[in-house]
This record gives C-alpha cells, structure tokens and sequence, in this order.
C-alpha cells in the first residue's frame, strides 16, 4: 500500500468563474515489501544430519548455526530458516523440498508472512 503526502499547493485559475482552483501535488511513498520467514516442520524420519546440509546448502548457514536450527526443529517442532521477500521464499521452499524429495525424505517446508 502506497501513502501519498502533499507536498506543493497551486493556485490555477478557472476559466469559467473568474475563480481560481487549489491543485495540491502529491508525493507516493512506498511501504517496504512483506517479508516472510522460511519454517522446516520436524518429522520422526529425516535425519538431522539432512536437515544441517539442507540448512548449509539453500541457507548459507555454517555448521554451528545449521545444527543449532536443526535441534530448534527437533526439539520444537519447526524452526526458522531465513527471513526473505515473497519470491525468494517461495524458491528456498521450492529448492528444500525438491531437495527431499530426491533424498527420499518426508521434510517439509513452509513460509508465512512475518508479522
């Protein structure tokens, strides 16, 4: 959603009274785009060691990092992967889930809207 502020006041006069009309110019600002966190949902059959490359490889995250949200995961039933725009979410979720698939794991993974 845009906003729009006034910014300069005109006065141009109006060919039919004599009178004069008030035009006001206004400035569009923008809102950042919505961002949306990337969520990996535990399941009793991917090995954790799957979900760290997973982490590694589509989230840039070192080892440390990648086995601190992969025991989030395990322990808390879903855990953060990342914070992106709309598109870029939905390709890390594309590239995870691919990823799964051809592994032969159930991972999910999902992204919603940060509130």
């Amino acid at each position: 959603m845009s906003r729009l502020t006034p910014t300069k006041k005109v006065q141009v006069p109006d060919r039919e009274d004599g009178g004069s009309v008030v035009l006001e110019r206004l400035t569009q600002r923008t809102k950042p785009p919505q961002m949306f966190q990337v969520l990996m949902l535990n399941d009793d059959f991917t090995p954790m060691e799957f979900v760290v490359m997973v982490l590694q490889e589509f989230f840039s995250k070192d080892r440390e990092s990648a086995t601190q949200i992969m025991l989030k995961i395990h322990l808390d039933g879903k855990g953060i992967c990342g914070v992106y725009s709309k598109d870029v979410a939905a390709t890390k979720v594309d590239q995870v889930m691919e990823a799964a698939r051809k592994a032969g794991h159930p991972l999910q993974c999902v992204s919603e809207p940060v509130e």
